[in-house]
């Protein structure tokens, strides 16, 4: 019988457990036990969220595998005392919530939707109309789960889609670029971009002052992935000086993001609380369960983080 240790905050478990004991019934472990404490020497795996407060999985001599609640691991791949396999969160809600989030703001700014949302002042404002999608171009740094998502949906609704990846990638109706020049070509061709790269050492400051530069003028930004990923003092003096149009931004270094930081005032910014896209404690279950289960019949487990690469 196998020990599953629930590591996250105390809030957490009360609505993650239904959904995690129903499925384990389902899929036939019904017989686990399911804990948020156990002995860890009796560990077999731990489901994991970085702000839990475990750091030290020296003790856990038993421990098969982690699997990480959330999608994000930076604040756990480079921890020294874990030696057993780390599998991120990839969960059909996480990706359909992105892809949503996405694709709603690409709409929203593609079609100057701002100009009538808070143009409602008696005046009849109908001197703009916005060029079709297929005019428009698209780009998507990250082709990971969630870019690739994305860069299909928005591809599907006719906008000419640039992907930009660390490797080089294929992916049908989506143009892929890659490396250095990959990454100067697709920001090139952008008049709105998309940061979904995972938060490494080597994506720090992909959008700083010299790749911002390379935007087209009016370009948007869209950042739903890692807050690390733009050099802030330079996306704000390129916002100032109005070579980028706007940023919808979702994540940041500092979260909450402090009150007093000037992408609140800024009147080209639009900030949303880290609401991209959120797990789904129903479908999570299933896919932690499912990685489970597989470990179980001496299976590989899916979505085993790289440590050498951080993603």
């Amino acid at each position: 019988m196998p020990t599953i240790l629930f590591a996250a905050k105390s809030e957490r478990w009360s609505i993650y457990e239904p959904h995690l004991r129903a499925a384990l019934g389902e899929s036939g472990l019904g017989h686990a036990h399911l804990t948020v404490e156990a002995a860890p020497g009796d560990v077999d795996y731990i489901i994991y969220a970085p702000n839990s407060g475990l750091t030290d999985f020296t003790p856990y001599t038993r421990l098969k595998a982690v699997l990480n609640l959330w999608a994000g691991v930076e604040d756990v791949v480079g921890n020294a005392t874990l030696k057993v396999p780390l599998a991120r969160m990839v969960d059909e809600g996480l990706t359909e919530g992105m892809v949503e989030y996405v694709t709603g703001h690409v709409l929203r700014h593609h079609l100057g939707m701002d100009t009538h949302i808070h143009g409602q002042d008696g005046r009849w404002r109908d001197d703009s109309t916005p060029p079709l999608a297929r005019d428009r171009s698209v780009a998507v740094l990250g082709l990971g789960v969630l870019g690739t998502a994305c860069a299909q949906a928005l591809a599907a609704l006719n906008f000419p889609t640039h992907g930009w990846s660390r490797s080089a990638k294929s992916i049908p109706g989506v143009t892929c670029h890659h490396g250095a020049d990959g990454l100067a070509d697709a920001l090139r061709a952008a008049q709105i971009v998309v940061l979904l790269l995972p938060n490494t050492p080597a994506t720090d400051s992909t959008l700083n002052a010299q790749s911002l530069a390379l935007l087209p003028k009016g370009a948007v930004i869209l950042n739903p992935g890692r807050g690390a990923l733009i050099d802030d003092d330079a996306l704000l003096a390129a916002l100032d000086r109005g070579h980028i149009g706007h940023a919808t931004l979702d994540t940041f270094r500092i979260e909450p993001l402090p009150a007093d930081h000037r992408y609140w005032s800024h009147p080209r910014v639009t900030v949303t609380p880290h609401i991209a896209s959120a797990t789904r404690p129903a479908s999570a279950a299933r896919t932690l369960v499912r990685n489970i289960k597989r470990c179980e019949a001496g299976e590989a487990l899916h979505h085993v983080v790289d440590r050498d690469l951080g993603y």
